[in-house]
């Protein structure tokens, strides 16, 4: 049967366990430079419609180091982007291909590739998730704290795609989460609604941030505005200034906090050079582990 990764609500503790196990093993294995194999003659294709860094690099590095190749496309150089239907696309791409990863706007394109694909199909961000960056996240957060559960995590700023993906996690994983945003930026509430109906930890949501950050274990911000959604910045950035993370907010945190974006970082908006920069600051062992998770998923899928 195969099998898709569109959001993080579609895996159950088991699997959250596979890919932060398989992540770490395959991390070790890069160290001590043992060849891998395991994607050695698979195809695997990049559709993406917005701009990538980290995401895109690590799943091509992801499948190169697995001994598999990938294609990128770019949507507008395909008859995509001539109004050629999604499902003849996807109908045609899993006769070429052994996989999709795909990052896009609308939850519902991957969605209907995912319905219309005969290979798995990942996705690499929407609008509505960003499923393997939070996997990432938490492999990161296990690195450190060698473990999830019964840990306090908060996430500071807008309630974004990163945050609705922690929210799918929390539902099923038992840590505490609290995400304190702006009211008018709360997060999708049918996203909380289903999670809390699963979850073994709490899920709470406040427009207070130091009662989010106090005594958390991770504090976690990203951007203000996602990708396209820069409309009325001016406004919006003056409503999120109390949702900075600066070195007076992170002091009420545990001493021993870690300190999470997932970048780009736009400094001294949501987060302050002297934390992105400070020593409680995880972001750069956060990016690396795209690349081990991400060949996780790929191991998962394929």
């Amino acid at each position: 049967m195969k099998k898709n990764l569109l959001a993080l609500s579609m895996l159950d503790k088991k699997d959250f366990d596979y890919l932060l196990k398989q992540g770490f093993q395959l991390k070790e294995r890069q160290k001590k430079n043992i060849p891998a194999s395991s994607l050695a003659g698979k195809m695997i294709g990049l559709i993406f419609e917005k701009p990538s860094t980290r995401t895109r690099i690590s799943f091509e590095v992801a499948a190169s180091q697995l001994g598999g190749t990938s294609f990128f496309i770019n949507s507008a150089d395909t008859q995509m982007s001539r109004r050629e239907p999604i499902k003849d696309t996807a109908r045609v791409l899993s006769r070429y291909l052994d996989c999709l990863v795909i990052r896009t706007y609308a939850q519902e394109i991957i969605e209907e590739f995912a319905e219309f694909s005969t290979i798995p199909v990942i996705n690499a961000l929407t609008d509505l998730y960003h499923p393997c960056q939070v996997l990432s996240d938490l492999m990161t957060v296990v690195e450190y704290k060698k473990g999830y559960k019964g840990l306090k995590i908060a996430w500071v700023g807008d309630g974004n795609n990163v945050a609705n993906s922690w929210i799918n996690a929390a539902g099923v994983l038992g840590f505490d989460l609290v995400l304190a945003c702006p009211e008018k930026y709360y997060p999708d509430p049918e996203i909380i609604k289903n999670a809390l109906a699963t979850a073994t930890g709490s899920i709470k949501i406040t427009s207070d941030p130091v009662q989010a950050v106090s005594n958390a274990d991770v504090v976690y911000t990203d951007v203000w505005a996602s990708m396209g959604q820069n409309e009325n910045f001016k406004q919006k950035k003056h409503l999120f200034k109390p949702f900075q993370l600066n070195s007076k907010l992170i002091s009420l945190a545990d001493d021993d906090a870690i300190i999470m974006h997932c970048l780009p970082a736009h400094r001294s908006e949501e987060i302050t050079d002297e934390v992105l920069e400070g020593k409680q600051s995880v972001v750069w062992d956060q990016s690396e582990n795209k690349l081990h998770m991400h060949k996780a998923v790929f191991e998962m899928l394929l």
